[in-house]
């Protein structure tokens, strides 16, 4: 599809999407629905940045807010608490490393991107917070721009939708207009499975990943462990790694250009596995 063989400028490092990668997830958070309090001090944050690196991770993601259904939206300064103890520790470690910051505050994205941050990740895509687009376009950083159906502490009780692929991509352009009118085009799609939607909507938007390629845009997956998983296996998110990448396979073939895991070794070698199979060798 027209989303491979793009690429993103990441503080001046042109990150090369024609073969799918894995960014891998790092919360420094206390309440977080998998690895919640796990990897809040910077010591830990550090070794596991550096395990998912060595497995193969092409970016990390840093989050210091929950986004669990249920959870409650927290204020910048505590997330900037969370932040600046462990953010300039990962930066003086990993120089290179293109890091993205998962934050839905324009003043959290501000101090992530002077201090050495290449992505923002919005859950809100800009709705929660007026002044982050303006952030966004005076850094010129990559932005991911994801659906949301309420907010995370409502977000659960009653997703509705007519058709629900159609919906979200319609909401996705509308996003992406308003994003022009600052002239930033530097973007990443998630289509935002698990936030506000059922199970069956998110395999919907799962069988039909392929249609946000009108967008000519890198989509990311973020299916990691998550509800999709657990519920149909009736198993918790500790069990969950098997059906996890059962489906980040699906997620490859139609059409995800990114993953965002917990898991990073097994994401990449599914990855593999999708770039062997789709390597032809014998001519009929």
């Amino acid at each position: 599809m027209k989303t491979r063989g793009l690429t993103i400028n990441c503080n001046g490092q042109l990150l090369d999407l024609s073969t799918p990668v894995a960014m891998g997830i790092l919360n420094v958070t206390p309440d977080s629905f998998y690895d919640g309090n796990i990897h809040n001090h910077t010591d830990k944050a550090v070794a596991h940045c550096a395990g998912m690196l060595q497995a193969g991770a092409a970016i990390i993601d840093l989050g210091a807010a929950s986004s669990k259904p249920g959870s409650s939206m927290i204020s910048p300064e505590d997330e900037l608490k969370r932040l600046s103890v462990v953010l300039p520790e990962l930066i003086r470690c990993f120089p290179d490393t293109i890091i993205s910051l998962d934050t839905y505050h324009s003043t959290t994205a501000r101090y992530g991107i002077d201090h050495g941050i290449s992505i923002i990740n919005d859950i809100s895509a800009g709705i929660f917070d007026p002044k982050m687009f303006e952030t966004i376009a005076g850094a010129k950083v990559p932005y991911v721009v994801m659906h949301m159906q309420g907010t995370p502490q409502t977000m659960q009780q009653a997703p509705a939708y007519t058709n629900v692929v159609a919906e979200v991509i319609a909401w996705i352009r509308l996003r992406l207009e308003a994003l022009s009118k600052w002239d930033i085009y530097d973007l990443i799609i998630d289509p935002g499975f698990g936030f506000g939607k059922t199970v069956e909507q998110n395999f919907a938007l799962l069988k039909h990943l392929n249609a946000f390629g009108i967008f000519e845009k890198p989509v990311l997956a973020g299916i990691s462990r998550k509800s999709m998983v657990c519920k149909p296996l009736n198993i918790s998110p500790a069990e969950a790694l098997n059906g996890s990448t059962a489906l980040h396979m699906a997620a490859l073939q139609n059409g995800a250009s990114i993953l965002r895991v917990h898991d990073v070794r097994e994401a990449v070698q599914a990855i593999t596995m999708y770039e062997q199979l789709n390597t032809e060798t014998i001519s009929f």
